[in-house]
């Protein structure tokens, strides 16, 4: 799947700065409107390292209103939510209604790293595709929007963009030797990242794919696409 999509869409800064306000304004506007609505929105990002994911959630949420959105930079499941159900320490981020929630990975974590690591056994891993996509259809029965992004780069532009990280003093802590390990296992994630698509790419809670190497058409898509989902849904609400 992934290995189809074109990644050499641009988007200049002339053409960026042009709708750059418009799109923040109205996205604005949708915030407030999700508000009137009592609709939940949970906004979820995946891709590959170094795609740009922390840094795409910032550009959306730089002129929303702060008092009404939560931002979840997910990592590693700390010991006291190991002893726990895995899907416990995501329940308790859930927006109430009217409220966002934006995820910096996510719940996907199941199916990505703890499968690729070893973190659990393989029927863990298999079984949680299908808890995953229960979770999400619980969500979207009680009214929630879910949006899921995954922001794709080929491995050319990944090693640029790590190695551009480690050589400046400011951002070489961003990169792990786990990057590096997961830069030289780009075939093997692109394939468990095909069966995530699949897998979890659901008429309730579809992905989208945005081809990332250009971070301004990046940036530009995701407005869109969430502008465009808001719409739809805040029309018929």
């Amino acid at each position: 799947m992934l290995e189809i999509i074109p990644l050499d869409y641009s988007l200049s800064a002339e053409e960026f700065d042009a709708q750059k306000k418009a799109l923040r304004t109205r996205l604005a506007a949708l915030q407030r409107a999700s508000v009137e609505a009592e609709l939940s929105v949970l906004v979820v990002f995946e891709g590959w390292d170094a795609a740009g994911k922390g840094s795409t959630i910032h550009r959306l949420t730089e002129r929303l209103d702060p008092r009404g959105f939560s931002v979840h930079p997910i990592r590693a499941a700390r010991p006291f939510e190991q002893d726990r159900p895995w899907m416990w320490r995501f329940w308790r981020t859930i927006p109430p209604h009217g409220r966002w929630a934006f995820y910096d990975r996510s719940w996907y974590g199941r199916v990505l790293v703890e499968r690729m690591d070893r973190l659990v056994p393989e029927p863990t891993w298999q079984r949680g595709y299908d808890e995953i996509v229960q979770f999400e259809q619980m969500l979207t029965d009680d009214g929630a929007l879910l949006v899921k992004f995954f922001l794709h780069i080929g491995p050319e532009e990944q090693q640029r963009r790590l190695t551009a990280l480690a050589a400046d003093p400011v951002t070489a802590w961003r990169v792990s030797p786990e990057d590096w390990q997961n830069h030289r296992r780009y075939a093997l994630w692109q394939h468990v990242y095909d069966e995530m698509l699949e897998r979890t790419g659901v008429p309730h809670a579809p992905w989208t794919v945005v081809p990332a190497t250009c971070p301004r058409y990046a940036v530009h898509t995701v407005f869109q696409t969430l502008i465009t989902a808001l719409e739809m849904r805040l029309d018929t609400a």
